[in-house]
């Protein structure tokens, strides 16, 4: 049957006919299979579902999976697809800039910018609060020195607390309203809440000194909250949405999913930027040309509320983008809740995730907790090594120049692991466990000869490390973190369980900003660098490596657990590279069949065909939408699989609803005369005679490079 597929060249559609959705084709020469009975052998299924079972970025041409291969022919595979992928990428750059010289910078703005703005904007004010309080020391020492007499210690370290308290609780609540009421709702709340936080912080005063740090420090617990929620709204919004009109089972999420979230992600590192050069500016301008103390009042209460009311604007126009240009934010949570049938918060989900994702969640949570702690810790080496290179160490424009140099090589990282995470040699896992490892080298290193690299003597050497360790912090766990802590868990309590992970991440914060303050520099040394160590073994052990795993798979797999056939899925969700240390252990890749898998797949996909042709023809005959039906269009079924299902499937089942398994003879019987049927035309659009071969007809871009929306 696979030699008896018939080439039909380019036409148009006849005259009069409207282009449809499989309706005929009106681009691209193509093939199809002459009309008659519906193939049957497996070997003409798979040259109809090949482009679906077995895409060519995954599968080799004999239709083994990357995965399976000898390490020799996997190594070539997986570099053969990744090169021709950024060749590929580079020469639709090429077209880009040569039909407009700016339009890869719009491509940047709507798949990186508009996506992780409020990151950006948090990001920005976050490091604004920590870059302000030397300031607040130089100017105010009665109230934030050491020694201060006006205002309570307890007072000025609440600052830190109650921001770091809010953004915890922000983390786990917004979570579960992204869930619950859902994606768009939790993305417009957290905009708004950050606004009306950036008023407050702007705004804050007091009769004393003191009275204004109480305001500030509620102020700052009130944004906080809306800060928390960005981490799990923003990371599953890009993550579902990583293919435009989130169609999910594509080439590019397969590729480029982890490049997308971590392109968003990024954002907070220029957020960091622009605030460390635009405070740096507002000094200069402000102090008349000067950046060395002392600094007057005045001077100072204007550099800290322009420097927060700057970001207000911004985030009065993400309030605005995301009301009225992201319609589509929630579509994927909607389609997996209609799936499950359940129209509130998945409890049924959240009780299964913990029971067969408890590694996950402890990888998830745990990594991120160790990495907090790092992250903070970083900030250890500055104050050293200025004290000793810096002709005048008391300024502030001294530390906030170099606060400015590492924010530039975290960038860096953040760039460079955008580039690699999706990579299948190296990917999430890998580069989690090297970026920590890296970090607790450059810990453990000055931890035991303090002395030596903290004089004249070995002080470079101490600020290479303090550098090395950022950009590994970067290029590492404080990506992947973010990125993996809500792909390796499903829809339904994703934003759960990314929120959850978050909080117990940011807990790592609070402890370090609590334990600091009891313990000297040199012990912070000794004690900092186990953390990295414990996320080393956290993610070797507990965490699945889901570089190359596309989210329509897991959603599948994770289809089998909630209805209670977990031990019936044998796809690639289950391969022994997809799980695990802790997993593989527990038995959770025996199953995994790839012959088996291949029925299930095309029966699964039947399963879903029906249920969309069923919703569209109730649209037809009753003359109105039949619930939110803007899924439809989001299959990659090309008109051969389209017309294989129409052929090999009761029409019953999909015309009255009757469940697969049982026979509705009532409804079977039905005049089919009262159901408008959809033409079978004999043009079939393109069938990939192998299984590696592209669906032809749908043509993507080349890593989504052309331009699209970024809802």
């Amino acid at each position: 049957m696979v030699n008896s597929i018939r080439h039909h060249s380019h036409h148009n559609p006849p005259i009069g006919q409207i282009p449809v959705p499989h309706g005929p084709d009106t681009g691209n020469e193509h093939d199809h299979y002459p009309p008659g009975n519906p193939p049957t052998d497996p070997e003409d299924q798979r040259a109809i579902f090949g482009y679906l079972t077995h895409p060519d970025d995954c599968y080799t041409d004999d239709g083994v999976y990357w995965a399976d291969l000898p390490l020799k022919k996997r190594l070539a595979f997986v570099n053969k697809v990744h090169n021709e992928e950024a060749k590929k990428e580079l020469r639709q750059i090429g077209k880009m800039m040569k039909a407009d010289p700016l339009s890869p910078i719009s491509w940047y703005i709507h798949n990186a910018v508009l996506p992780g703005a409020g990151l950006g904007l948090e990001g920005y004010v976050l490091f604004s609060i920590g870059n302000l309080e030397p300031l607040f020391r130089s100017t105010w020492p009665q109230c934030w020195g050491k020694d201060a007499t006006v205002c309570s210690q307890d007072w000025i370290a609440s600052v830190t607390y109650l921001e770091v308290i809010g953004i915890m609780v922000g983390q786990v609540a917004v979570g579960v309203i992204g869930d619950w009421i859902g994606r768009r709702w939790g993305l417009i709340q957290d905009a708004a809440i950050m606004f009306v936080g950036l008023l407050m912080i702007t705004a804050s005063w007091g009769l004393t000194l003191e009275g204004w740090v109480i305001c500030y420090a509620w102020s700052l617990f009130f944004y906080g909250f809306g800060v928390g929620g960005e981490y799990p709204i923003t990371a599953t919004s890009s993550m579902e949405n990583a293919v435009s009109a989130g169609k999910l089972s594509t080439r590019e999420d397969r590729m480029h999913r982890g490049r997308k979230v971590t392109l968003a992600f990024l954002m907070q590192g220029w957020g960091q930027l622009v605030n460390q050069a635009f405070l740096i500016l507002l000094l200069l301008v402000l102090h008349h040309g000067d950046g060395d103390p002392p600094y007057g009042t005045t001077t100072t209460q204007w550099i800290w509320r322009v420097s927060f009311a700057v970001p207000a604007v911004g985030t009065l126009w993400l309030v605005y983008y995301r009301a009225y240009k992201m319609p589509h934010a929630g579509r994927q949570l909607a389609a997996a809740k209609r799936k499950s049938n359940v129209t509130g918060y998945d409890i049924e989900s959240l009780r299964l995730t913990c029971t067969f994702f408890g590694g996950r969640l402890l990888a998830t949570a745990g990594t991120w907790f160790c990495n907090d702690v790092f992250f903070y810790g970083n900030k250890l080496f500055q104050a050293q090594f200025i004290a000793v290179i810096s002709s005048n160490p008391s300024s502030v424009l001294t530390g906030w120049i170099w606060n400015l140099y590492n924010v530039i090589i975290s960038l860096a990282g953040y760039h460079l692991a955008s580039l690699l995470i999706d990579h299948k040699l190296y990917g999430r896992k890998m580069m989690q466990q090297v970026g920590f490892l890296m970090c607790f080298i450059m810990f453990i290193v000055p931890a035991f000869n303090y002395e030596y690299y903290t004089s004249p003597k070995g002080i470079k050497a101490f600020q290479a490390m303090y550098f090395l360790s950022s950009f590994f912090n970067q290029f590492g766990p404080n990506s992947v973190t973010f990125l993996v802590a809500g792909e390796v868990f499903p829809t339904p309590i994703r934003a759960s369980a990314h929120g959850f992970s978050a909080c117990i991440g940011k807990s790592g914060a609070l402890l370090a900003s609590v334990l600091y303050n009891y313990i000297d520099t040199q012990t912070k040394f000794h004690v900092v660098p186990w953390f990295g160590l414990a996320g080393m073994i956290l993610t070797w052990l507990f965490l699945p490596d889901t570089t190359g795993l596309d989210l329509k798979e897991q959603e599948r797999r994770w289809h089998y657990i909630r209805t209670g056939r977990g031990h019936e899925y044998h796809g690639i969700a289950i391969h022994p590279k997809h799980l695990s240390l802790w997993e593989r252990l527990m038995g959770v890749g025996k199953n995994y069949d790839p012959e088996k898998d291949l029925k299930q797949k095309i029966e699964d996909m039947r399963e879903e065909w029906t249920s969309k042709e069923r919703l569209r023809r109730e649209k037809e005959v009753g003359g109105q939408a039949a619930g939110d039906l803007e899924c439809l269009d989001d299959d990659e079924f090309n008109d051969n699989v389209h017309r294989y299902f129409r052929e090999t499937t009761s029409e019953h089942l999909y015309v009255s609803g009757a469940n697969p398994a049982v026979n509705n003879s009532d409804e079977s019987e039905k005049d089919p005369e009262k159901v408008k049927r959809v033409s079978s035309s004999d043009e079939i659009a393109p069938v990939p005679a192998t299984p590696g071969a592209q669906q032809s007809g749908k043509k993507e871009s080349a890593a989504g490079l052309s331009e699209k929306s970024s809802s």
